[in-house]
């Protein structure tokens, strides 16, 4: 039976389940049929990671033809779904989001009682300086009309100006239009930005593309060859201690070590090919990865800059969860077919209990291995231990805090402030983890390195207003439902129960 704490811990995770859905059903449901077409889709998607937890946390396993079969169900429903969402016609969700918006600036505006003649650029309100020089801000002020977005107001901000107005349109091609204006005025002297005001307003922000990301100087390119070199020597170090020995007391044994690190490396490759592939297709450059050499696992994954102004949220999103996806879904390959090809007699013999620390890895052991991990110690493929490590390097990246892979799926998909409370709350949760579980670093590694190299959120996209997707916030969903089934641990009594450990 479950004892109070993980009665409790159920129940948390039941409700925060149901609240996700109902908050994805309230969210759609303005949309009508388009809306509950896509949030359906949201939840096909996560169905059968839930039913199969859910399974597990009450003692019932499925083998794994079951698993398979459960995901290939739920993606041809997700397919059969998108291609209905696709014939209804998306744009119709577009156009609902622009009248709706539209209405309600009309409204606003009939509230008004200021006339248009009062309405004019350098406000009263706002005597600084604009540093934009005049022949050119007049150039700027020419790009705006009353059929893309309406200035009412331009004050300084930075190195250029923000103008404050309504806007007239839908928010992508009110952006293109400005831009391409901006560009026909001043060519690819100032970078135009729209984005929401703190009052939740859209405002236009111009500023001068002296401002755009610059490429990594030498010294930061020494620095990122630097932590190469090291992230080698400790992935071999890892793959000798997993196999008994330390390579740095005995350097002659790096060809019994090298094969596992050679898996490992393939993972972090394929990890960081997905995010310039992505990078590429929406013709963003990236810079030189930073390694993040680790004693424990060999390499913690790897910091990327981007070295581009990134022109949507769609585009931040693309970037982000493409090396995940698919340095992750590697490990997760490597993991099964370590798996299924364990027998007495391989190579690693670990204890069971070793499975207890991640509910993800844990449940798909038990159903590839069934009762073989009712006894002590398990004799397990080195793919089982390379995918392993790849998941949680995966997971590690994936935990939703600033410029993390997981914190720009968030600012991604919900917007800066979301990422911004995410990113607090990461830090909170590392640092109590570290507190209450002294004995592994991992935590407070991590919450220092997001702490004083990671916790600022990505720069905003150049357009800010037009949100990613349905698809892509199921799949953001998605991935960090997998980041969190990595990275915690099952309780012993539920291990015990599922018969994970003697």
């Amino acid at each position: 039976m479950f004892n109070q704490s993980e009665t409790v811990a159920t129940l948390a995770i039941i409700l925060v389940a149901l609240g996700f859905l109902i908050w994805g059903y309230n969210r759609s449901k303005p949309y009508g049929k388009l809306g509950i077409l896509a949030w359906l889709q949201s939840v096909v998607l996560i169905t059968p990671w839930l039913l199969f937890f859910g399974l597990v946390a009450l003692g019932i396993y499925i083998n794994l033809i079951g698993v398979i079969f459960l995901l290939v169900i739920s993606s041809g429903i997700y397919i059969y779904l998108g291609n209905r969402l696709r014939s209804e016609g998306q744009e119709a969700i577009l156009r609902e989001r622009a009248a709706q918006r539209l209405a309600q600036q009309e409204v606003e505006e009939n509230r008004e009682p200021s006339p248009p003649s009062r309405v004019e650029t350098g406000s009263p309100r706002t005597p600084d300086l604009i540093p934009i020089p005049d022949e050119d801000l007049q150039k700027i002020k020419g790009i705006f009309g009353i059929d893309s977005f309406f200035a009412t107001e331009t004050i300084s901000y930075q190195e250029g100006a923000i103008f404050k107005g309504n806007l007239r349109g839908e928010p992508e091609k009110v952006y293109e239009k400005l831009s391409n204006h901006l560009t026909q005025a001043l060519g690819e002297k100032y970078r135009l930005f729209l984005v929401d005001s703190p009052e939740g307003k859209p405002v236009v922000i111009v500023l001068p593309s002296t401002n755009d990301p610059r490429p990594a100087t030498l010294a930061q390119k020494n620095l990122a060859l630097v932590l190469l070199i090291a992230t080698l020597a400790t992935s071999l170090e890892a793959a000798a201690l997993l196999l008994g020995f330390d390579w740095f007391s005995d350097l002659g044994r790096y060809n019994e070590a090298l094969p596992i690190s050679a898996g490992l490396w393939f993972i972090l490759a394929a990890h960081e090919g997905g995010h310039w592939l992505f990078a590429r297709r929406h013709n963003l450059r990236l810079s030189v990865p930073y390694l993040l050499p680790s004693w424990q696992i060999g390499c913690f994954g790897s910091i990327t800059r981007f070295e581009s102004l990134i022109p949507h949220r769609s585009a931040l999103f693309d970037v982000a969860i493409a090396g995940p996806a698919l340095g992750g879904i590697i490990s997760f390959l490597m993991l099964i077919t370590g798996l299924l090809l364990s027998h007495p007699g391989s190579l690693f013999k670990i204890p069971t209990e070793f499975f207890q620390g991640s509910v993800l890895v844990g449940t798909l052991a038990k159903v590839v291995l069934g009762s073989a991990l009712e006894a002590s110690i398990i004799d397990v493929h080195p793919l089982t231990m390379i995918g392993w490590l790849g998941l949680v390097i995966t997971a590690l990246n994936l935990m939703p805090a600033g410029q993390l892979d997981g914190g720009r799926v968030i600012q991604a998909i919900y917007g800066r402030k979301t990422a911004r409370r995410t990113t607090i709350a990461t830090l909170i949760i590392l640092g109590l983890v570290a507190i209450f579980s002294p004995g592994n670093p991992i935590p407070l590694y991590w919450g220092i390195l997001i702490l004083f190299l990671q916790r600022d959120l990505e720069r905003p996209t150049l357009n800010e207003l037009t949100e990613p997707d349905d698809t892509r916030a199921a799949l953001g969903l998605l991935a960090l439902f997998l980041m969190l089934a990595t990275l915690v641990p099952l309780s012993p009594s539920l291990a015990i129960r599922l018969g994970i450990g003697a």
